[in-house]
């Protein structure tokens, strides 16, 4: 009976201290993930708003400017899978939490730079070119960092819950947007001659107590439980990308795939429509409002689209948020264009809650079944951020170009309608049950 006692306490405290794992692990997701996209997103809003005549100012069309300070929010993306391959084969081969701390660390330093950067009036031409190099290194510490905290969660989370747990992670997307949205919106009260002379640093500035909170609670996690035990073969493998790349291509293109809808829509929706907003008239503080609002309601839905994909499964979530940015991808605009609140916000509870956070809820856990554990990091890395060039690298920018050429929306949402289907199509090519790798 005194046995049967023991295995049943020991049994008690052994759930107990998986339960605070996890929520250590969910909240030291959550914060790195939010550094992660402050840091993005405050380069973002930024280059709709004052990077242009700070850093690349040009005579004539405002667009014009706008649209340079959009190449450097390109070449963060472009550096990204520079980041998953490099962080991607030390998370494989040695250790993800070590990994998630160097991530970390350079997010951290490079965005508080910024916010000290001289401007183009002080130092010429090393003003965009420092500003474009330090954008490059925030694209290395992304394209590592995504992977990492999503596998920390879905290689410890129960196996009934694993869509619900890492669904968490994607959760610092919607709160590091609503965090600088709410940063830029606050400096953006002062005088406009302060907000353009220092005013707009300031929220980069204030990324040092997000980045010094996560890197306190990351180095007190332990190592992923899946990779601990894959450790030994995964240590045979010198170069894993080059096993990704050679064993698994098409999980990797069905990454790339499922990425593109869901990053795609998400700039486009929050990063382009600041731009398009003040293109036909609307002001900046209505349209940031409403996104900001439609962020916070985001941040709930994911969890709820990451929860009920453990009841129907993760492709009919996947297939809802997909279906609905097909269904979404012209009215989205032709709402804004109506100038109405009311519409606007309607178009942003739409797009933001609705369909961009199925496919940002479910993500993790799809994209991850279809790796194994010693090529898990590299696949994830790799195929999240080559898809991410595509979509929320060179989507703002081509958005920005096709306003200017054709002035309407319609080709916007022609992209978004392309990114759409190429996801249906990845998902139609997975299997019924997403797990496709082997562990």
């Amino acid at each position: 009976m005194s046995n049967v006692v023991t295995e049943s306490t020991a049994t008690t405290a052994t759930c107990s201290q998986d339960a605070q794992q996890m929520r250590k692990l969910v909240v030291a997701s959550v914060l790195g993930n939010a550094l992660e996209w402050y840091d993005f997103f405050l380069y973002g809003t930024a280059a709709a708003l004052v990077f242009g005549p700070l850093f690349f100012p040009v005579g004539g069309d405002p667009l014009q400017g706008t649209l340079l300070a959009f190449s450097g929010f390109a070449v963060g993306f472009l550096a990204r899978p520079l980041g998953g391959i490099v962080f991607g084969h030390i998370g494989d081969r040695y250790s993800r939490k070590m990994t998630l701390i160097m991530t970390l660390t350079l997010m951290g330093a490079t965005t508080f730079v910024i916010g000290l950067l001289p401007v183009y009036a002080q130092i010429g031409l090393w003003a965009p070119l420092s500003l474009i190099t330090l954008r490059f290194l925030q694209g290395v510490a992304s394209g590592g960092e995504w992977g990492g905290g999503v596998l920390m969660l879905s290689e410890n989370a129960p196996a009934s819950r694993r869509g619900y747990y890492t669904a968490w992670s994607q959760m610092g997307v919607s709160g590091g947007f609503v965090l600088s949205a709410f940063a830029f919106y606050l400096v953006q009260q002062l005088p406009e001659s302060d907000f353009m002379r220092w005013g707009w640093r300031v929220p980069f500035l204030l990324s040092i107590v997000i980045f010094l909170v996560g890197v306190y609670i990351r180095k007190n996690i332990r190592e992923s439980k899946a990779f601990t035990q894959a450790k030994p073969e995964a240590q045979h493998e010198k170069i894993p990308l080059l096993v990704l790349i050679r064993d698994h291509p098409k999980a990797l293109l069905q990454a790339i795939a499922l990425r593109l809808p869901e990053n795609g829509a998400s700039y486009i929706f929050f990063t382009f429509s600041v731009v398009y907003a003040r293109h036909i008239g609307i002001s900046t503080g209505e349209i940031i409002s409403a996104v900001t609002l439609a962020m916070l309601v985001e941040f709930f839905s994911i969890l709820f689209w990451g929860a009920l994909s453990d009841r129907i499964g993760l492709k009919p979530v996947y297939y809802i948020g997909v279906i609905g940015l097909l269904v979404m991808a012209f009215p989205f605009f032709w709402l804004l264009s109506t100038g109405t609140y009311g519409w606007i916000m309607l178009a942003m509870l739409l797009g933001l809650p609705f369909c961009h956070g199925a496919m940002i809820g479910t993500q993790p856990c799809i994209m991850s079944d279809l790796f194994p554990v010693r090529v898990r990091y590299s696949g994830l890395a790799l195929g999240h951020e080559v898809g991410s060039i595509f979509s929320g690298g060179l989507g703002p920018m081509l958005a920005v170009a096709l306003l200017m050429e054709f002035n309407a929306s319609w080709p916007v949402s022609l992209l978004l309608v392309v990114y759409a289907l190429l996801a249906w199509i990845a998902l139609r090519s997975l299997p019924g049950n997403n797990k496709e790798a082997q562990e």
